[in-house]
């Protein structure tokens, strides 16, 4: 038990560096935020908005902070929220297409680097105390931009379509450009911080998060390095996570304790996930992830 605690200590400083304990970053609780289904058919399409799925890092303003999704203080420059007002937002901090690894490495140092601070934008996507439907937050949340007149404080665009053929040219179009997937909010409907359909995520592969729990040793070629990741779902699930682990994870793992990202293709009939894959390591440090994490 001991060793085991050890190894996860180490898993917090690997991630978060410079002997930075979770409990050292943590707010008193995680924010109460939206949170994403996966999409399904039989939406009604006309009562939906649609963006760009940012593949980045969830942000929330708290007023005075900015926090993120499993509760801990990001330490962001103080010119990034100079002038930030007191009303709350949702968004996303976020690189641009395919830097989703150079955003988790500034945002996890506890010592901000100016420099690589001025690559991320903070994209706005709602503002969770409004008290208005989603329709009428999406210009609340323009004018809460406008109203900065930060390069880096961004409004995330809306549009609507109108078939589900329509919404899926989109995807194409998304995923083809680089981007990771379109989100759905519905426009009707208050902010709720519940996981519901009012958020719907569509994405071409589905991924999920687990918990690493044990290092195999490989054999033949990766004799002497990690062969498979073995790894615990949020619902109590276990299996093996060896493709997609490059030559340098093998020699270096994610610690125990850590949290990754696998994708996968459906279920078999142990309810165990089909062809799955690991992506990447979750450098947010949230704390246990509902499967479908928005």
């Amino acid at each position: 038990m001991r060793r085991r605690q050890s190894l996860i200590a180490i898993g917090t400083a690997w991630l978060w560096p410079c002997g930075v304990t979770l409990a050292q970053t943590a707010t008193p609780s995680p924010p109460a935020l939206m949170l994403a289904n996966r999409y399904h058919p039989g939406l009604d399409l006309n009562a939906y908005w649609v963006s760009e799925k940012l593949d980045g890092v969830r942000a929330f303003w708290d007023g005075q902070r900015l926090v993120s999704r499993g509760g801990l203080w990001i330490q962001a420059p103080a010119w990034f929220t100079e002038g930030w007002p007191a009303e709350p937002a949702d968004g996303e901090l976020w690189a641009g297409r395919g830097r989703f690894q150079q955003t988790v490495s500034a945002v996890r140092q506890q010592t901000p680097d100016d420099g690589a601070w001025r690559s991320i934008r903070f994209m706005v996507f709602d503002l969770p105390e409004h008290p208005a439907d989603f329709t009428s937050r999406i210009a609340a949340y323009h004018a809460w931009v406008h109203a900065r007149q930060q390069p880096w404080v961004q409004a995330v665009e809306q549009v609507r379509v109108s078939s589900h053929s329509e919404l899926m040219q989109r995807l194409d179009t998304t995923v083809r450009a680089g981007g990771e997937g379109l989100m759905l909010h519905r426009g009707d409907t208050p902010y709720r911080a519940e996981r519901s359909d009012d958020l719907v995520k569509l994405k071409r592969h589905e991924d999920a998060e687990a918990q690493v729990i044990a290092h195999e040793t490989g054999r033949g070629q990766y004799a002497g390095l990690t062969g498979a990741l073995r790894v615990r779902t949020p619902d109590g699930r276990e299996f093996r996570l060896g493709s997609g682990l490059s030559d340098a994870l093998r020699r270096s793992p994610p610690p125990l304790g850590a949290w990754v990202t696998y994708r996968y293709r459906g279920f078999n009939d142990s309810g165990l996930p089909r062809f799955a894959t690991y992506l990447r390591v979750r450098g947010d440090m949230e704390p246990p992830p509902t499967p479908a994490s928005r």
